[in-house]
């Protein structure tokens, strides 16, 4: 059986035995990735009740005024459009984790497919 080296380097090991670089699976740039999401997704939570109060009593008292009724429409569409928002942040955060999760498996997996290969600066048998 040959000897398997490091994919930098094909035609082997660089002097004094060792590998060379390896390729590294990291979960760390995606599960930042997820948390940024969850915690916008946490802000958006109480904007719909902060809207709520902001218009609290506004429409009480403005008679006939149609620009307050427009402002109602306008209000109702930017809670729908706050509430999607969230939802899409929490379903991406999750997404993201499970990115992580898979690569990380993957990378596992890959690795134990390569433990019957003899290591970089083993012996040849």
């Amino acid at each position: 059986m040959a000897v398997v080296h490091g994919l930098s380097d094909p035609a082997g090991p660089p002097s004094g035995g060792g590998c060379g670089p390896r390729l590294k699976h990291s979960d760390g740039p995606w599960l930042l990735a997820a948390g940024g999401a969850a915690e916008l997704a946490a802000q958006l939570a109480p904007v719909r009740g902060e809207l709520g109060l902001a218009h609290q009593g506004l429409m009480e008292g403005a008679g006939r005024l149609t620009a307050l009724a427009e402002l109602a429409a306008v209000r109702e569409s930017w809670e729908r459009r706050f509430q999607a928002a969230q939802g899409e942040c929490g379903s991406l955060a999750a997404k993201l984790r499970d990115v992580a999760r898979t690569q990380g498996a993957t990378n596992e997996a890959v690795r134990a497919s390569f433990a019957a290969v003899t290591p970089c600066g083993g012996d040849e048998r």
